[in-house]
Formats: structure tokens, C-alpha cells, sequence
């Protein structure tokens, strides 16, 4: 398997940004975690190494650079490592107490494809986010 922080250094200088001591601790915080994380999260996270202004460069340029991702709840959204670092996956997302369960289906990405194929649609990429309830909030 491929180094992640040799792929991140791919990613970030195809897109012309260097890596940088910020981006690096970012990248390992968000590669430790289990669960998507809040720009809260990631800055508390991050606090005593970079500062809170850094955090939020650091994330837009893991955006630009395919980096990481966004899970959509509502209007808000936690950050995760984008599929070049993980397995493709989908969401649960509890409405009370913000816990994000992975889907790993493949019948769900089938579905996906065969949709997409009927409507004569090109998939470039998709993210299917399913809010409710978790089992302790019920």
C-alpha cells in the first residue's frame, strides 16, 4: 500500500501548494480519527501546534486538492479524508447528537451506477447522507 503522506505530497504539489509543518498535522489528525470531525473538532485537536487561521487554510486547500471532504448535515458539515485515503463509504448521521455511522454497501454504490446508467448520466463522484437517529437518541 502506498505511504498516505506520499500521496498527500502528490496531491499538494500537483495543485502547486507545498507541504507545510499545518498540513501535515492536519492530515495526521484527520487520518487518526474515526469519525468525520467538526472545524471545531480539528482546531481543539490541532490547538497546541497550529493555530485556529491555519486550520481553515489548511482545510481549504485539502479541498482543493482532493484531499478531504465535506458530509453535509443540514447546513452544517464535518470534514474526512476524501476515497484517495479510504474506502468509499456513505453516512448515517444522527440529528441529535451529531454521531456518524459509515455505510459500506456494495448493493447501494450497483445502485448508484445502474441509475445513472438508466438517466444516461456520467458519475463523476457521489455522497449519499442519510440523517435520523442514532440508537441512544431514540
Amino acid at each position: 500500500m502506498t505511504d498516505p503522506v506520499l500521496v498527500l505530497s502528490k496531491r499538494l504539489k500537483d495543485k502547486g501548494y507545498s507541504v507545510t509543518n499545518p498540513r501535515l498535522v492536519t492530515f495526521d489528525v484527520l487520518s487518526n480519527s474515526k469519525q468525520p470531525l467538526t472545524m471545531q473538532d480539528l482546531i481543539r485537536r490541532t490547538k497546541k501546534q497550529i493555530d485556529r487561521a491555519s486550520v481553515y487554510r489548511t482545510i481549504e486547500i485539502f479541498e482543493d486538492s482532493g484531499v478531504t471532504q465535506r458530509i453535509y448535515s443540514g447546513w452544517k458539515y464535518k470534514i474526512e479524508l476524501s476515497d484517495i485515503f479510504q474506502e468509499h463509504h456513505h453516512h448515517f448521521t444522527c440529528e441529535n447528537c451529531g454521531l456518524v455511522i459509515p455505510i459500506h454497501d456494495q448493493q447501494i454504490e450497483q445502485i448508484i451506477e445502474r441509475l445513472s446508467s438508466d438517466n444516461k448520466f456520467k458519475l463523476s463522484t457521489h455522497q449519499l447522507e442519510v440523517q435520523g437517529l442514532c440508537e441512544k437518541c431514540q
